[in-house]
């Protein structure tokens, strides 16, 4: 995967001679030399020297959120739905470990991600001082690098790798910790430093004859599926793509981070795959003689059991990242390259050998194929048997009345998955969602974050009621900070994903995944007062024509944030569905759109 990197600014044809100031004002002097304008954070007593010249920042917004994980997912919001490095700050010990669930997210998703943190004067590391925690080393594991700095005059220098790092290559997280004496002290400031990383030498331009070979393949095959995932967002190669899988005729199945790669709308695009997957999308990959996986990683959520995938396929992978390269599936054409430059390159050598012929139509046999999947197995869903409203129909309306040009967060689970399969995306950046670490909290403060970064398109935050309770404290944040984001909890009253796998495979033994226990007639928390109480606008829903008056009010609500409780049936399942350990071949269509399936399936 990789990402159009931001370098370091060339320093001005009459550099101005340095200047003396503390380490805590360098901090803030180097992200408005890299063009940081917003950053996401909370203060306390070991970045306490920080947020002092933070007041008199001359093009940096502070937002104060309430939580740091809120911070943190707010930078990874910012960053998913722009490209940018998105930046996050906190202080030493809980505050910097409370950053480090949204590390761990931006480390699986390849989120370009700045983390600052306060750490305890340097002559008391070590000594397990008040708040102290090796906050380098718990998080070595889930970032790109991690610094740490004692040194003032290190700061500019330290501060420019990491957004470097952060943003280049494969993007990910950075964290710089600073230690407190280092921030009060003073150094000569000038820009840009001298950034000397002999061991981060991304390959950007791909091996010629790799790119031939994989043309080649893409030429012979009878039955190509182009497997796009979340790299091909980070490249920023979506009209790339668009132009290669015109030209080659491929059929093309974008994963759940690569919603919005290529258009819903293009009649090329037989879905999304995976373990919730649409059963075109999943049978092409399937039944494919050639996988051309552009930044994906082969994910078992993708997959399925992993040696009974695409069993008659040759693969090309293209990815930034060679380590990503034959860690599943061997490679027969491997190439390591940055997506955008590989994908010119890659047309021209299949063009090349194909020159104008029409490839559409030289793969008839294997479109009719998958026009048939695509008739017989569309998306759908059962009306409730149960009086509530039914989610997909809520998240659909939600779509078709906002439009593809809005910004879709979600959190993790049953909404999540309907979120991806029901609303339709026709750019890239407009679908932004935990993928990798499946963070419940997500979708509240990144989607905070996008509408600052975006703050004239619709933003939706479409989360679950259990999700929702882990970072609802951010309206606060979005309130007092006027970011009017749309949140539309899917109330379900539990652990709506875990309880569908109970359902399933637990013979309904629903252990603690009712959220509501005990409370059948009051709801708690009360969502509607629990809004108004953060400032929010509160709507309430409960019958199906109530959704389009709900999302109109809040479309034209733009004073504050607006909360929809909309009350769904907890026996809503998401279909279709590959179970966990199993062939994709065995695939699960819903029962009441598939006759065809025995009482067995």
């Amino acid at each position: 995967m990789s990402t159009d990197p931001r370098p370091v600014p060339h320093p001005p044809a009459n550099k101005p001679a340095a200047a003396r100031m503390t380490g805590a004002e360098a901090v803030v002097r180097s992200l408005e030399a890299l063009g940081v304008t917003d950053v996401f954070g909370l203060p306390g007593g070991a970045i306490l020297p920080v947020y002092d010249p933070l007041l008199s920042a001359r093009s940096v917004r502070h937002i104060l959120v309430r939580h740091e994980q809120g911070a943190g997912h707010a930078a990874e919001g910012y960053a998913e739905s722009t490209g940018k490095v998105g930046v996050a700050i906190a202080t030493s010990g809980p505050g910097a470990t409370n950053l480090v669930t949204a590390i761990a997210d931006a480390h699986m998703d390849s989120v370009p991600l700045l983390a600052i943190t306060g750490q305890v004067f340097s002559t008391l590391m070590g000594t397990d001082a008040f708040q102290e925690a090796d906050i380098v080393g718990i998080t070595m594991p889930i970032t790109k690098h991690s610094f740490l700095v004692k040194d003032a005059s290190e700061i500019p220098g330290t501060i420019a790798a990491a957004y470097h790092i952060a943003s280049t290559g494969r993007p990910g997280p950075v964290l710089v910790d600073i230690t407190k004496d280092a921030q009060q002290a003073e150094l000569d400031f000038s820009w840009p430093p001298k950034v000397d990383l002999p061991g981060y030498r991304p390959i950007t331009k791909a091996h010629g004859k790799q790119v031939q070979a994989a043309a080649q393949l893409i030429a012979q095959a009878e039955r190509p599926v182009l497997y796009v995932g979340g790299g091909v967002i980070r490249a920023g190669a979506a009209a790339e793509l668009l132009e290669l899988a015109e030209t080659t005729g491929a059929p093309v199945v974008t994963t759940l981070m690569a919603r919005g790669a290529f258009p819903d709308s293009h009649p090329q695009h037989v879905g999304m795959p995976g373990m919730h997957g649409t059963v075109p999308a999943v049978l092409a990959l399937q039944e494919a003689d050639l996988l051309i996986a552009l930044g994906a990683r082969f994910d078992d959520r993708v997959t399925g059991k992993s040696e009974l995938f695409a069993p008659d396929a040759k693969v090309v992978h293209v990815d930034i990242d060679p380590a990503e390269i034959s860690k599943i599936r061997v490679a027969d054409v491997p190439i390591v390259g940055d997506l955008k430059d590989v994908l010119v390159d890659l047309h021209a050598a299949f063009t090349g050998i194909v020159g104008d012929a029409d490839r559409r139509a030289a793969l008839a046999t294997w479109w009719d194929r998958l026009d048939l999947l695509r008739a017989e197995y569309p998306l759908g869903f059962a009306p409730t048997t149960d009086g509530l409203l039914a989610p997909q129909y809520v998240i659909q309306r939600i779509g078709e009345l906002t439009g593809p040009e809005a910004v879709y967060a979600a959190g993790v689970g049953q909404h999540q998955m309907w979120a991806a399969q029901f609303i339709k995306y026709e750019r890239p950046n407009s679908w932004i969602n935990s993928g990798g670490a499946g963070t419940m909290g997500y979708a509240v403060p990144a989607a905070m974050g996008a509408k600052v970064a975006e703050p004239d398109r619709v933003v939706w935050a479409i989360d679950g009621d259990g999700c929702f309770q882990m970072t609802n404290q951010e309206l606060a944040t979005a309130k007092l900070n006027d970011i009017p984001i749309k949140v539309a909890i899917i109330n379900n009253s539990s652990l709506g994903m875990v309880r569908q796998w109970q359902t399933l495979f637990y013979d309904g033994r629903y252990s603690n995944t009712d959220l509501q226990t005990g409370h059948d007639t009051v709801r708690i928390p009360d969502f509607v007062t629990l809004a108004e109480a953060y400032g929010a606008l509160g709507i309430r829903v409960t019958r199906e024509d109530e959704v389009d008056a709900a999302i109109k009010l809040a479309l034209e609500t733009n004073d504050r944030p607006v909360v929809i409780d909309f009350v769904v049936s907890a026996d809503a399942m998401v279909w279709p569905m590959v179970p966990q350990g199993v062939s994709n071949s065995e695939i699960k269509y819903a029962r009441e759109h598939a006759p065809a399936f025995s009482e067995e399936d």
